[in-house]
Parts: structure tokens; sequence; C-alpha cells
């Protein structure tokens, strides 16, 4: 007999388990990290997302798993974001005890916490009222993994990060916004002409290359 609706939500639910817990274990063992892809991955967050996202699909073809089994972008990411904030307390702070609490905050709050609330929010909203329905009984039904939300938060953060905690330290870094006064011009042209930029952010990074 085929597996019903009911059964494959269930063996989806007990896979995540593992998911949790295999990530957790890798944690602790650099050995176990792809380290390499890790920085490939960050690098092309910064100059071509459209490939990282296009490994997510192969990843998830291949494995049947959209989230990464590797803890590796996790953790160097976080190991970045503190070794930044301590610079920025070694300038600016005057006190260990503060530098200390400054460090955790950031990392803890603007990370950790924040990323697991918008997180699972997403993870919510999107099985909840996004996902499309098994056409049958036969058709194992798709469910978005918490972990693979958490990764689009670590991959929308990164480039956040390289923004907000390195270019800071560029002189006449107002250069950045000038692109915001273009779109502000250019909106009303953009709008009439039925451009969609939905449509073409989603073609940009989910359209077959």
């Amino acid at each position: 007999m085929l597996p019903t609706t009911s059964r494959s939500r269930s063996s989806s639910s007990s896979r995540a388990n593992p998911m949790f817990l295999q990530c957790f274990r890798r944690i602790v063992k650099w050995q176990q990290m792809d380290i390499e892809y890790t920085f490939w991955q960050m690098l092309n967050l910064c100059t071509s997302p459209k490939v990282v996202y296009q490994h997510t699909k192969y990843h998830k073809q291949t494995k049947n798993q959209w989230a990464r089994d590797d803890p590796a972008f996790i953790v160097i990411c976080s190991l970045l974001l503190i070794v930044a904030t301590l610079a920025y307390c070694a300038t600016y702070d005057h006190s260990g005890s503060h530098a200390v609490v400054v460090v955790v905050s950031v990392f803890l709050t603007h990370f950790i916490i924040t990323g697991a609330v918008i997180a699972t929010s997403c993870w919510f909203l999107t099985n909840s009222y996004l996902r499309e329905e098994a056409p049958n009984s036969h058709v194992v039904e798709q469910h978005v993994e918490w972990l693979y939300t958490f990764d689009v938060h670590c991959n929308s953060f990164f480039p956040m990060f390289v923004l907000l905690y390195v270019l800071p330290f560029l002189e006449r870094t107002t250069f950045f916004l000038y692109p915001i006064g273009i779109v502000i011009v250019l909106s009303p042209y953009l709008i009439l002409s039925g451009f969609n930029p939905s449509k073409y952010f989603m073609n940009m990074y989910f359209s077959q290359r």
C-alpha cells in the first residue's frame, strides 16, 4: 500500500529531528565542515546570488532537502560577526566588560534571536498558507524546513554584514546610496511601463541558466 498524505507529514517531521541533530553534531567538528565551499557561497552571495540558489535547487534534487547539511556557513558567519564587533569595541569602547556585553548582545540579538524569530515566522506562514497542496494521496507532500528558512536568513544577513560592518571603514560610503536615488527617479516610468520587480528578481534567482 502506498503511503497516504498523513503518513508523509509524519515522515517529514521525523526527518527534521535527525537533520537538527546532524547539524548540531557537526558544529564542533571542523574536519567535517566544507570551509572552502562556504567561502565560495559567501563570495557569490555578494556578487551573484543566483548561483547560490541554483546550487540550493541541486541540493534539493540530490538530497531531498532544502537546508544545508553543513553548519560551516553559520559558524563562519558567527565568527566574522564576533571579530568585527570586537574590532569596533577595541576602537570605540573603553571597558572590557562592556565590550563582552556588546559582543554577546550583537551576536545573540542581531544574528541568532532575530534570525530565529524571522525564520520561524516565515516557516509557519510558508507551510500554512503558501505551500501547494498535494494533488492526491500518492504524492509526497513537500514542506519547507525550518533550517532552510534560517539558511535564507543567513544568506541575506551576510551581504548586510559586509555593508554595515566592513564598508563603514571606507571613505565616501554615500556612493553606495546613489542607486536608491536612481530607483526613485525611475520608479514612475517602471510602474507605467508594466515592469514587475518581483517577477524580475524571481527570474533572476530561479530561472534556468
